[in-house]
């Protein structure tokens, strides 16, 4: 969950990026998206990056989205972390 304050430390509506890591499954960065659509249905895929580990075996996938609220970023965050898949976000 993020900070309390948060919603005095952004102007809403804003850019935020978050960073998901998890194995470097072929459709891991699908996986990451389809959660953050369902969350910002505006979003758009070309704004993803990709940065495998030097080992090849875990990806991290960050989306960039245009935040709405801090209860946006919350439910985002909190379906995230749920996941198996996921082995952090941030």
């Amino acid at each position: 969950m993020l900070n309390p304050d948060t919603e005095t430390l952004f102007n809403f509506p804003c850019e935020f990026p978050i960073k998901v890591l998890g194995l470097a499954e072929a459709d891991f960065n699908l996986f990451v998206e389809d959660i953050v659509r369902r969350h910002c249905p505006y979003f758009e895929a070309t704004l993803t990056t990709r940065r495998f580990s030097s080992g090849g075996k875990y990806l991290s996938v960050t989306v960039t989205i245009m935040a709405q609220s801090r209860v946006q970023l919350d439910c985002l965050y909190s379906e995230l972390s749920s996941q198996k898949r996921v082995m952090m976000v941030f």
